[in-house]
């Protein structure tokens, strides 16, 4: 009889502890945990994404409810992509829209340059004349979409390629860039004001805009 128990009570054991392993596996309930820990902690940390691109559904939802937007990428392509389709179509209107995106004017040897330099160790197909060709073609993405959006404002850095930092008035995402993996494949942070990491974010931000140059952003008469 306490043979047959153990046996009953052994199958349970092992299934609580296989159903416990697949809760913890899936998604939504380690966020659950990372969201009390932040709370915990105060760093505000609300969601990891193990890769940048799985973000941005609900980055488009943040988008379309904020009040400001502030946005410093390594590329920009992020800009033409479907989580900013509330921006650029006119169904959301931010009081105010910074964009930082790195200079692809600058001399040889910039921080645009260095960080081709690292993606071409893993893509060889990566230069430096394409890394600014693409830059350039999303500032151009940009000023056109500023049609629609008239509290953009577009600006030119030639700092360390650090990260990427997608900020509203309620949260922020931050990449931090590797140097073995494109920014897309890399975690994301998502983190909820107010907090620790989103005013590590704002600040990140807003040190790159203090020393960034201004571009025009020509509006519709």
């Amino acid at each position: 009889m306490n043979t047959f128990l153990l046996g009953i009570l052994s199958s349970l054991a092992t299934s609580a502890l296989l159903l416990a392993l697949s809760l913890l596996h899936a998604a939504r309930p380690l966020w659950w945990l990372t969201a009390a820990c932040s709370w915990f902690t105060g760093t505000g940390l609300h969601r990891v994404y193990r890769r940048q691109a799985s973000a941005e559904k609900t980055m488009r939802q943040d988008l379309a409810r904020a009040q400001w937007v502030k946005v410093m990428a390594g590329r920009g392509n992020i800009l033409t992509r479907d989580a900013f389709a509330p921006l650029w179509s006119g169904t959301s209107s931010p009081a105010s829209v910074q964009i930082l995106l790195p200079d692809p004017d600058t001399s040889h040897d910039s921080w645009l340059d260095r960080r081709s330099h690292n993606v071409a160790h893993f893509d060889p197909g990566f230069t430096p004349d394409l890394l600014r060709s693409q830059v350039r073609a999303n500032i151009d993405y940009v000023t056109q979409a500023a049609h629609a959006q008239p509290a953009i404002r577009l600006r030119r850095y030639n700092l360390p390629h650090t990260c990427r930092v997608i900020a509203t008035d309620k949260a922020a995402y931050l990449t931090f860039y590797s140097d073995n993996a494109h920014g897309r494949n890399s975690p994301c942070l998502y983190a909820r004001a107010p907090g620790l990491l989103y005013t590590i974010a704002l600040q990140q931000f807003d040190t790159a805009w203090a020393n960034s140059t201004e571009t025009t952003v020509t509006q519709n008469p």
